[in-house]
């Protein structure tokens, strides 16, 4: 099977712009914007480009957001060639638009498009598309506190056929989403359900692309979790059904008592620029941090010995939750009423600080979008 790639060095992109004739009004949009929720409302434009084995990346355009037209047969509706990113736009204090370390998402975009036989997006078509984007929609650019811009790119095959190979013709996008504080009341612990029936992924299959079919396959599990009154699901490795492994849509880290943080590491994990953007920064307070196989026992007897004293979830959307509890069949750890440790709000704080310009962005992980 032969998997498409760009040129390593593409050329630029002139993007064509039609202006949304019917874009909401600016009272119309700060309305929306005073509680947007995640996810329930979409700015007024969105961009595209399109790929073809034949002629590479071409035809970039901002456009009206609307409905996208595809063919019955189109491949990705019957075997899910797809793969999609997510990362934010912060307003800052003198209201300019940053977001956050868009080369890791770029990267890691390829990566996933690799695994799924899907072209690579060059990394600066991909930082250029967000540029465009913001460069229409940049008033949808949240300045509460805690607010973003939800900035979601995705790629899918929309060749029209029915044979199980690549598709020859593909499409990908930007569209955007206002996000609301994801704590309204303020950061607590939650907590978790442990699934021992259902796995995310396996080896050798797709848990390290950000593809749609491993967060379908979280679904059920993750209504087993509303159900036992937890927040998320975390799950073990399909082989041995001991190894933690990630939750529906976020990391896990383990914090010891002489301040090591533990993270489990598996070639089914998807790999989490929020979680490798925390470890550095606890590397940068001296902080030990370990990579490796974390066993569910290995959590069970550290939280009971009190040599484990944090747990927390990490990811885009949410940043750093704290984990008060885990429950399973069986047995719970934690206590869900104690609150959230110092380290977790700590390193919760300097990122959020760094994202939103109220702190030094040392590593240089800030990209400005707009100007």
């Amino acid at each position: 099977m032969t998997i498409p790639v760009t040129s390593t060095a593409p050329a630029a992109l002139e993007f064509a712009v039609t202006r949304n004739l019917a874009a909401r009004g600016r009272g119309e949009r700060e309305e929306i914007l005073a509680n947007p929720g995640f996810g329930n409302h979409f700015t007024d434009h969105m961009v595209d480009i399109c790929w073809s084995a034949k002629g590479g990346w071409h035809r970039p355009r901002v456009s009206p957001y609307g409905p996208i037209q595809l063919e019955p047969s189109a491949a990705v509706l019957h075997y899910a060639q797809e793969v999609f990113e997510g990362l934010k736009a912060y307003r800052h204090e003198d209201g300019s638009i940053w977001t956050f370390r868009p080369e890791a998402n770029a990267a890691r975009m390829q990566r996933s498009a690799h695994r799924l036989a899907l072209p690579e997006l060059p990394v600066e078509y991909f930082l250029e598309s967000l540029k465009q984007l913001i460069a229409v929609d940049g008033d949808w650019v949240p300045d509460a506190a805690e607010t973003s811009l939800y900035l979601r790119p995705f790629m899918f095959a929309k060749e029209a056929f029915l044979g199980v190979r690549p598709a020859n013709k593909v499409a990908y996008y930007v569209i955007a989403s206002p996000a609301g504080a994801y704590f309204p009341g303020g950061v607590s612990p939650v907590s978790i359900w442990l699934s021992d029936h259902y796995s995310r992924a396996g080896k050798g299959g797709t848990g390290a692309a950000k593809t749609g079919g491993n967060y379908a396959s979280s679904l059920l599990p993750q209504s087993e979790a509303y159900d036992h009154g937890c927040a998320q699901v975390l799950f073990l490795d399909s082989t041995e059904g001991k190894w933690l492994e990630e939750l529906g849509g976020m990391n896990v880290v383990l914090v010891y008592k002489d301040g090591t943080l533990v993270t489990p590491q598996s070639e089914s994990i998807l790999e989490g620029i929020t979680l490798n953007s925390v470890l550095q920064l606890a590397r940068d307070r001296g902080h030990k941090v370990e990579e490796r196989r974390v066993s569910i026992d290995e959590w069970r007897v550290g939280s009971e010995s009190g040599d484990i004293v944090e747990v927390f979830a990490c990811g885009t959307a949410a940043v750093i939750t704290p984990i008060g509890e885990l429950k399973a069949e069986g047995f719970t750890l934690g206590d869900i009423t104690a609150p959230a440790g110092e380290l977790t709000m700590s390193l919760r704080d300097e990122l959020t600080g760094i994202q939103y310009g109220r702190r030094p962005d040392r590593h240089n992980w800030m990209t400005r979008l707009d100007g």
